[in-house]
């Protein structure tokens, strides 16, 4: 299975200048977990509801922080012909929940830990048990990391 077939072709996307709050206010309305920022076509960051959480857990002000102050600049990105497995494992490797689809430079899509979620358990049902590709390695790095209090 292709990530083109599952992805979110509903893409939400803001430009640098917006606030925190705005950001926040445009997921709840569309119920996602994350905004992609765009200049022009170019991806250039993503907020997510992880993002608008440690700034505020921070002491960051929603009215007054900007986009551009919170966004994630290094967006990891896949292909909509990426198998999925893969998608999830880069999802894993970089503890990402939202991964931005990009198809000739152009943001087409989005792809979420939910999405990926739904597929499994539609494996599971009708399989009894899919064979999954556990990597140890994600699970002790983030045994690790909440260890050391690093709960980014």
């Amino acid at each position: 299975m292709r990530v083109a077939e599952i992805m979110t072709n509903a893409t939400i996307t803001d430009s640098t200048t917006g606030t925190l709050r705005s950001a926040a206010e445009q997921m709840w309305k569309q119920q996602t977990g994350s905004v992609v920022i765009v200049d022009g076509d170019a991806i250039v960051g993503i907020v997510t509801e992880r993002d608008v959480m440690r700034a505020v857990g921070r002491g960051a002000d929603p009215d007054e922080a900007s986009i551009a102050e919170v966004m994630t600049r290094d967006v990891i990105t896949a292909e909509p012909d990426t198998h999925v497995r893969d998608a999830a494992r880069l999802m894993a490797q970089h503890w990402i929940r939202h991964l931005p689809i990009v198809e000739a430079g152009r943001l087409v899509g989005i792809l979420s830990q939910r999405d990926v979620t739904g597929v499994f358990a539609a494996l599971w049902h009708e399989t009894g048990a899919p064979e999954i590709d556990v990597d140890n390695l994600v699970r002790e790095r983030r045994l690790a990391r909440v260890e050391a209090g690093d709960l980014d």
